[in-house]
Protein backbone atom coordinates (compact mmCIF):
# COMPACT_ATOMS: atom_id res chain seq x y z
CA UNK A 1 0.00 0.00 0.00
CA UNK A 2 1.31 3.44 -0.97
CA UNK A 3 2.04 5.95 1.76
CA UNK A 4 -0.66 8.59 2.25
CA UNK A 5 -0.38 11.82 0.28
CA UNK A 6 -0.23 15.11 2.18
CA UNK A 7 -0.52 18.49 0.47
CA UNK A 8 0.73 21.79 1.88
CA UNK A 9 0.81 25.37 0.66
CA UNK A 10 3.28 28.20 1.23
CA UNK A 11 3.25 31.88 0.29
CA UNK A 12 -0.54 31.98 -0.22
CA UNK A 13 -0.39 29.09 -2.66
CA UNK A 14 2.54 30.35 -4.73
CA UNK A 15 4.44 27.26 -3.56
CA UNK A 16 2.81 23.85 -3.19
CA UNK A 17 4.28 20.77 -1.55
CA UNK A 18 3.12 17.21 -2.08
CA UNK A 19 4.47 14.80 0.54
CA UNK A 20 4.35 11.04 0.05
CA UNK A 21 6.97 9.39 2.22
CA UNK A 22 9.85 9.13 1.42
CA UNK A 23 9.59 11.88 -1.25
CA UNK A 24 8.36 15.48 -1.16
CA UNK A 25 7.60 17.32 -4.42
CA UNK A 26 7.75 21.12 -4.34
CA UNK A 27 5.90 23.04 -7.06
CA UNK A 28 6.40 26.69 -8.02
CA UNK A 29 2.78 27.65 -8.62
CA UNK A 30 2.50 30.95 -10.47
CA UNK A 31 1.68 29.55 -13.88
CA UNK A 32 -0.03 32.77 -14.98
CA UNK A 33 3.33 34.52 -14.45
CA UNK A 34 5.38 31.65 -15.90
CA UNK A 35 6.32 30.87 -12.31
CA UNK A 36 8.27 34.10 -11.87
CA UNK A 37 9.71 34.50 -8.40
CA UNK A 38 8.62 37.47 -6.33
CA UNK A 39 9.80 37.97 -2.77
CA UNK A 40 6.78 36.17 -1.30
CA UNK A 41 7.34 33.14 -3.53
CA UNK A 42 11.03 33.00 -2.66
CA UNK A 43 10.11 33.01 1.01
CA UNK A 44 7.68 30.18 0.40
CA UNK A 45 10.29 28.21 -1.54
CA UNK A 46 12.74 28.63 1.34
CA UNK A 47 10.10 27.43 3.79
CA UNK A 48 9.21 24.40 1.69
CA UNK A 49 12.88 23.45 1.31
CA UNK A 50 13.49 23.81 5.05
CA UNK A 51 10.42 21.73 5.90
CA UNK A 52 11.38 18.90 3.56
CA UNK A 53 15.04 18.99 4.60
CA UNK A 54 14.14 18.73 8.29
CA UNK A 55 11.60 15.93 7.74
CA UNK A 56 13.30 12.72 8.90
CA UNK A 57 10.90 10.57 6.85
CA UNK A 58 11.80 12.34 3.59
CA UNK A 59 14.86 11.07 1.76
CA UNK A 60 14.62 12.91 -1.58
CA UNK A 61 13.04 16.12 -2.89
CA UNK A 62 11.64 16.95 -6.34
CA UNK A 63 11.28 20.54 -7.55
CA UNK A 64 9.13 21.51 -10.53
CA UNK A 65 6.93 24.28 -11.91
CA UNK A 66 3.23 24.41 -12.68
CA UNK A 67 1.73 24.79 -16.14
CA UNK A 68 4.56 23.45 -18.30
CA UNK A 69 7.13 26.04 -17.24
CA UNK A 70 9.83 25.50 -14.63
CA UNK A 71 10.59 29.11 -13.68
CA UNK A 72 11.02 32.17 -15.90
CA UNK A 73 13.12 34.09 -13.37
CA UNK A 74 12.42 37.03 -11.10
CA UNK A 75 9.14 38.95 -11.13
CA UNK A 76 10.29 41.95 -13.16
CA UNK A 77 7.34 44.08 -12.11
CA UNK A 78 8.31 43.74 -8.48
CA UNK A 79 11.98 44.41 -9.25
CA UNK A 80 11.14 47.53 -11.24
CA UNK A 81 8.88 48.85 -8.49
CA UNK A 82 11.37 48.28 -5.66
CA UNK A 83 14.26 50.23 -7.12
CA UNK A 84 16.72 48.30 -4.92
CA UNK A 85 18.16 44.97 -6.02
CA UNK A 86 18.23 42.31 -3.34
CA UNK A 87 19.78 38.97 -4.29
CA UNK A 88 17.26 37.18 -2.11
CA UNK A 89 17.53 33.79 -3.75
CA UNK A 90 21.11 33.17 -2.62
CA UNK A 91 21.18 35.43 0.43
CA UNK A 92 22.19 33.85 3.72
CA UNK A 93 18.54 33.11 4.53
CA UNK A 94 17.51 32.45 0.92
CA UNK A 95 16.55 29.07 -0.54
CA UNK A 96 19.63 28.69 -2.75
CA UNK A 97 22.41 29.63 -0.35
CA UNK A 98 23.74 26.17 0.50
CA UNK A 99 22.89 22.62 -0.64
CA UNK A 100 20.20 20.78 1.27
CA UNK A 101 21.18 17.72 3.30
CA UNK A 102 19.44 15.26 0.96
CA UNK A 103 19.20 14.79 -2.81
CA UNK A 104 17.16 17.30 -4.84
CA UNK A 105 15.89 16.51 -8.35
CA UNK A 106 14.55 19.14 -10.75
CA UNK A 107 11.76 18.23 -13.18
CA UNK A 108 12.12 20.85 -15.92
CA UNK A 109 9.70 21.67 -18.71
CA UNK A 110 9.77 24.98 -20.54
CA UNK A 111 11.91 27.85 -19.35
CA UNK A 112 14.51 27.64 -16.61
CA UNK A 113 15.79 31.16 -17.07
CA UNK A 114 17.53 33.78 -14.92
CA UNK A 115 16.64 32.93 -11.29
CA UNK A 116 14.88 29.84 -12.67
CA UNK A 117 18.24 28.68 -13.96
CA UNK A 118 19.59 29.35 -10.48
CA UNK A 119 16.95 27.07 -8.97
CA UNK A 120 17.74 24.35 -11.54
CA UNK A 121 21.47 24.58 -10.79
CA UNK A 122 20.77 24.30 -7.06
CA UNK A 123 19.38 20.81 -7.66
CA UNK A 124 21.61 17.73 -7.83
CA UNK A 125 19.95 16.17 -10.89
CA UNK A 126 17.98 17.85 -13.70
CA UNK A 127 15.44 15.83 -15.67
CA UNK A 128 14.14 17.63 -18.77
CA UNK A 129 11.81 17.07 -21.69
CA UNK A 130 12.08 18.42 -25.23
CA UNK A 131 10.56 21.79 -24.25
CA UNK A 132 13.23 22.65 -21.67
CA UNK A 133 15.24 25.83 -22.31
CA UNK A 134 17.97 27.30 -20.11
CA UNK A 135 19.26 30.87 -20.18
CA UNK A 136 20.67 33.76 -18.20
CA UNK A 137 17.71 35.80 -19.48
CA UNK A 138 18.42 38.66 -17.10
CA UNK A 139 21.28 39.59 -19.44
CA UNK A 140 18.69 40.87 -21.92
CA UNK A 141 17.28 43.50 -19.55
CA UNK A 142 20.42 44.34 -17.60
CA UNK A 143 20.01 42.41 -14.37
CA UNK A 144 22.76 40.59 -12.44
CA UNK A 145 22.31 36.99 -11.30
CA UNK A 146 22.52 36.84 -7.49
CA UNK A 147 21.20 33.27 -7.43
CA UNK A 148 24.40 31.20 -7.50
CA UNK A 149 24.52 30.84 -11.29
CA UNK A 150 28.00 32.28 -11.81
CA UNK A 151 29.35 29.85 -9.18
CA UNK A 152 27.42 26.67 -9.98
CA UNK A 153 27.16 26.88 -13.78
CA UNK A 154 30.93 26.77 -14.56
CA UNK A 155 31.42 23.92 -12.11
CA UNK A 156 28.78 21.97 -13.99
CA UNK A 157 29.52 22.75 -17.67
CA UNK A 158 32.98 24.34 -17.61
CA UNK A 159 34.06 27.97 -17.63
CA UNK A 160 33.96 28.38 -21.41
CA UNK A 161 30.37 27.27 -21.85
CA UNK A 162 29.30 29.15 -18.73
CA UNK A 163 30.89 32.38 -19.96
CA UNK A 164 29.07 32.02 -23.28
CA UNK A 165 25.71 31.72 -21.51
CA UNK A 166 26.41 34.41 -18.91
CA UNK A 167 27.79 36.99 -21.35
CA UNK A 168 25.45 36.46 -24.32
CA UNK A 169 22.23 35.47 -22.54
CA UNK A 170 21.60 32.89 -25.26
CA UNK A 171 19.12 30.06 -24.80
CA UNK A 172 20.35 26.48 -24.52
CA UNK A 173 17.71 24.03 -25.74
CA UNK A 174 17.09 20.53 -24.40
CA UNK A 175 19.45 18.42 -26.52
CA UNK A 176 22.37 20.84 -26.19
CA UNK A 177 21.76 21.00 -22.44
CA UNK A 178 22.13 17.21 -22.30
CA UNK A 179 25.30 17.27 -24.39
CA UNK A 180 27.00 19.92 -22.26
CA UNK A 181 25.99 18.34 -18.94
CA UNK A 182 23.57 21.09 -17.93
CA UNK A 183 20.75 18.52 -17.98
CA UNK A 184 21.15 15.04 -16.51
CA UNK A 185 18.41 13.00 -18.21
CA UNK A 186 15.63 13.43 -20.77
CA UNK A 187 12.06 12.22 -20.30
CA UNK A 188 9.12 12.07 -22.73
CA UNK A 189 7.28 15.34 -23.17
CA UNK A 190 5.21 16.18 -20.11
CA UNK A 191 6.63 13.30 -18.05
CA UNK A 192 9.44 15.03 -16.17
CA UNK A 193 7.68 15.11 -12.81
CA UNK A 194 6.70 11.45 -13.02
CA UNK A 195 10.26 10.48 -13.99
CA UNK A 196 11.77 12.66 -11.26
CA UNK A 197 9.51 11.20 -8.60
CA UNK A 198 10.28 7.67 -9.82
CA UNK A 199 14.01 8.39 -9.54
CA UNK A 200 13.52 10.03 -6.14
CA UNK A 201 11.84 6.88 -4.81
CA UNK A 202 14.66 4.74 -6.25
CA UNK A 203 17.25 6.94 -4.53
CA UNK A 204 15.27 6.86 -1.29
CA UNK A 205 15.35 3.05 -1.34
CA UNK A 206 19.17 2.95 -1.41
CA UNK A 207 21.28 2.67 1.76
CA UNK A 208 21.46 6.28 2.91
CA UNK A 209 24.50 6.70 5.14
CA UNK A 210 27.19 6.26 2.50
CA UNK A 211 25.09 7.96 -0.18
CA UNK A 212 24.76 11.12 1.89
CA UNK A 213 28.41 11.03 2.94
CA UNK A 214 29.58 10.77 -0.68
CA UNK A 215 27.21 13.54 -1.78
CA UNK A 216 28.50 15.77 1.02
CA UNK A 217 32.10 14.98 0.09
CA UNK A 218 31.46 15.94 -3.52
CA UNK A 219 29.95 19.32 -2.64
CA UNK A 220 32.44 20.24 0.06
CA UNK A 221 35.38 19.04 -2.03
CA UNK A 222 34.60 21.65 -4.69
CA UNK A 223 36.00 24.33 -2.39
CA UNK A 224 39.16 22.43 -1.45
CA UNK A 225 42.38 21.55 -3.25
CA UNK A 226 42.87 17.95 -4.36
CA UNK A 227 44.76 16.60 -1.36
CA UNK A 228 42.47 18.28 1.17
CA UNK A 229 39.38 17.11 -0.68
CA UNK A 230 40.59 13.49 -0.70
CA UNK A 231 41.46 13.66 3.00
CA UNK A 232 37.98 15.01 3.67
CA UNK A 233 36.44 12.22 1.61
CA UNK A 234 38.37 9.63 3.63
CA UNK A 235 37.24 11.18 6.92
CA UNK A 236 33.60 11.12 5.81
CA UNK A 237 34.00 7.54 4.59
CA UNK A 238 35.37 6.43 7.95
CA UNK A 239 32.40 8.01 9.68
CA UNK A 240 29.93 6.50 7.19
CA UNK A 241 31.20 2.93 7.22
CA UNK A 242 29.32 0.80 9.70
CA UNK A 243 26.62 -1.82 10.11
CA UNK A 244 24.60 -0.61 7.12
CA UNK A 245 27.54 -0.98 4.74
CA UNK A 246 28.67 -4.27 6.23
CA UNK A 247 25.19 -5.80 5.94
CA UNK A 248 24.91 -4.48 2.39
CA UNK A 249 28.25 -6.02 1.45
CA UNK A 250 27.09 -9.36 2.83
CA UNK A 251 23.87 -9.24 0.82
CA UNK A 252 25.71 -8.28 -2.35
CA UNK A 253 28.31 -11.02 -1.86
CA UNK A 254 25.55 -13.57 -1.39
CA UNK A 255 23.89 -12.44 -4.61
CA UNK A 256 27.13 -12.48 -6.61
CA UNK A 257 28.80 -15.49 -5.01
CA UNK A 258 31.69 -13.35 -3.76
CA UNK A 259 33.24 -13.27 -0.34
CA UNK A 260 33.07 -10.66 2.40
CA UNK A 261 35.92 -9.30 4.44
CA UNK A 262 35.72 -7.17 7.52
CA UNK A 263 36.98 -3.76 6.40
CA UNK A 264 38.84 -1.36 8.65
CA UNK A 265 38.89 2.25 7.48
Amino acid sequence: MAAPLTSMTFADGNILASRRVPVTTIIINRAEMKNALNAKTVGGLAGAFQMADADEEIRAIVVTGAGGCFCSGADLGELAANGIYRPWASAADGPLAVPLSKPVIAAIEGAASAEGLGVALFCDIRIIDETAAFSVASRLWGGPTGDGTTVRLPRLVGAGRALDMVISGRTVAADEALTMGLASRKAPRGATRAEAEKLAHQIAALPQTALLADRRSLYEGLDQDGAAAIAHEVALARAAYGAEAQAGAARQAQRTGGSVRLLRV
